[in-house]
């Protein structure tokens, strides 16, 4: 850790005593008000104020072994960024976060903190809440973006050595922040029209502002990463034909892109559709709006079936296209829910109903092909699989009938097939998933590597840029023998 025994920071310890950190509530997060928010697309969290921020982050109680940190798979100095945003020096915060994090606004938004750094917060074990880290994150990259003195992380020279990154999601971006600082020739391979991979296509605007993705990538523009969009590895230009342009190693970051089905009867009746097909129309293709050419059905009675992070985004979306009523139909109850408990709250607040411990067996449609029922499958809970979750059951006889005329399914996303199929001698598991060792390389072709989703088969967003520091490193390492 930087500064750790600076003037500055002795003086900031000095300045308050622990029990009054600790004695300082945790600030919220200042919000749209539900109704306002629930048909519009503006962003729902709107950030903490100067004081606010500054209050927050008098609770750390700057450790001497900080924990938070071992939790952040980006390993990012918690510690220090916070202490400067303690002291006012909100610039500097930011600098500090970019020399691990090429996407801090981001992460400040849509990680899942309170599962990470802010699990291993030492407040939380003296019987207090967490230090808002996440919310701290956003304000000191927010307030870079917005004061125009943004800084640019140091590079070192160009060695002219070219690596190719394939996706431009969390984790290939991640991979070539840390690629370009240490001299590599990076370029960008995106499938899509537009860059950012699941940032763009996946999640909403009100959680996720376009402008806040498209500046940090800006930013790596400037620092000299290369983007090519509308270019499908596989298909548009092979791994070979990139291995001949000089690309002297590969990270393939091409992301979860197939959808499941549960394949039940009637999922092949008209607007019966998965949660990647809704939200890209959306997100990506503006279909919301009345000036674009998209289609997107806009239901009445939307059914959104899972009770991941990508359900909560479909079902809030869907409210703010004009649905009179959104359920969230999941076969576990709340509490084995994987999406954020933020969410949750924020879907809830906006009037989601929630209809937990039911499982569709069936879709009913009317004499067109459209969709107009789901029937459920009442359940309950048994013994815990092998996630640890309590398994569910159903309960014999207990089927419910609910009208729906959209019904998306959100329960969960493939590896997308193209890349890893494309490439001769790679070595992919059952599931479509790449094999990779420690360093995220591949255990055949030694200047392959891969992460994010389409080694995990389903990650969150700092997982995914956690994976492409790792490989960043690795592939470091490998071309510097």
């Amino acid at each position: 850790m930087e500064d750790r025994n600076a003037a500055w920071r002795t003086e900031l310890r000095n300045s308050i005593k622990p029990k009054e950190r600790t004695a300082i509530e945790r600030i919220p997060m200042n919000e749209l008000d539900p109704d306002y928010r629930r048909r519009s697309r503006e962003e729902v969290n709107q950030g903490l104020t100067e004081e606010q921020a500054v209050k927050e982050a008098s609770r750390c109680l700057d450790c001497g072994k900080p924990m938070c940190t071992v939790g952040c798979p980006v390993s990012i100095d918690i510690p220090g960024f916070i202490k400067n945003i303690e002291r006012g020096e909100f610039l500097e915060a930011a600098k500090i976060l970019k020399k691990t994090s090429a996407l801090p606004a981001v992460c400040g938004r849509v990680c899942p903190q309170e599962k990470q750094c802010e699990s291993q917060c030492i407040h939380l074990k003296m019987g207090g809440k967490a230090v808002a880290i996440g919310n701290l994150e956003r304000f000191a990259a927010d307030y870079e973006r917005n004061s125009g003195k943004a800084s640019l992380p140091e590079c070192q020279p160009s060695n002219g050595i070219k690596v190719g990154i394939i996706g431009s999601g969390p984790s290939g971006l991640s991979c070539a922040g840390d690629l370009i600082k240490l001299g590599y020739d990076v370029t960008v391979f995106e499938a899509l029209h537009e860059i950012g991979g699941v940032l763009k296509y996946g999640i909403p605007e009100f959680r996720l502002p376009n402008k806040v993705v498209d500046v940090e990538i800006d930013s790596l523009r400037k620092m000299g990463v290369k983007f090519v969009a509308d270019c499908i590895v596989g298909k548009t230009i092979s791994v070979e034909d990139l291995q001949k342009e000089g690309f002297k190693c590969l990270f393939v970051g091409s992301g979860a892109g197939l959808p499941r089905f549960m394949n039940i009867p009637g999922e092949n009746y008209i607007n019966v559709l998965s949660s990647n097909e809704y939200l890209t129309r959306v997100n990506l293709m503006d279909a919301s709006n009345p000036e674009t050419d998209t289609p997107v059905y806009k239901g009445k009675n939307v059914v959104v079936v899972g009770g991941g992070n990508t359900a909560m985004d479909s079902v809030r979306t869907a409210l703010r296209l004009g649905a009179e009523t959104a359920t969230i139909v999941y076969r576990r109850s709340e509490q084995e829910m994987p999406a954020r408990l933020e969410e949750v709250h924020h879907a809830k607040a906006e009037g989601v109903r929630f209809l937990t411990l039911h499982n569709p067996i069936e879709y009913l449609a009317d004499e067109k092909g459209r969709v107009k029922q789901v029937r459920l499958q009442k359940m309950e809970l048994g013994e815990p699989d092998e996630s640890g979750r309590r398994k569910p059951v159903e309960i014999p006889g207990a089927i419910e009938t609910l009208d729906a005329d959209l019904v998306i399914v959100a329960i969960g996303v493939s590896p997308n097939p193209i890349v890893p199929s494309s490439i001769k001698g790679l070595n992919v598991t059952s599931k479509g998933t790449i094999v990779v060792n420690d360093n995220m390389q591949s255990d055949t072709i030694p200047t392959i590597f891969a992460g994010g989703d389409i080694v995990r088969g389903g990650a969150t967003v700092i997982l995914a840029r956690g994976d492409g520091r790792k490989a960043a490193a690795a592939i470091h390492e490998y071309l510097s023998k």
